[in-house]
């Protein structure tokens, strides 16, 4: 599947602007940002993927074009996917990159540490 470049460029010009430890990865038929070693946004198809705090689910899912990560046939906690319609200005996307940002830091690593 491929995904919007235009968005994945949109995400990547805004998340190069900030001093973070930045990876970009293609993953799930489209392309994942790492921030910190950790999962933040992606991009799948058209559709921005979001990780915020599972507390907010109630909130976030109210907003408009969200809806839940479900690309495994079940809803995956503390993770969303924005339609277009959710994502139409800079201003809407700026807000669901401050949201990913702000659980970023509480978020715990996928990335196995040695042992040695």
């Amino acid at each position: 599947m491929a995904y919007s470049e235009e968005l994945a460029d949109k995400v990547f010009a805004r998340l190069s602007e900030m001093n973070l430890l930045l990876e970009e990865k293609k993953m799930f038929g489209g392309v994942c940002y790492m921030i910190n070693d950790k999962m933040c946004l992606g991009i799948v198809g058209d559709q921005l993927m979001v990780r915020f705090d599972p507390e907010l689910t109630e909130e976030v899912m109210s907003k408009p074009g969200a809806g839940p990560m479900d690309f495994t046939k079940k809803a995956m906690k503390g993770y969303a996917f924005i339609q277009p319609e959710g994502i139409r200005s800079m201003r809407e996307l700026d807000d669901w990159i401050r949201l990913a940002l702000e659980f970023n830091h509480k978020a715990k690593s996928s990335k196995k540490k040695s042992k040695w």
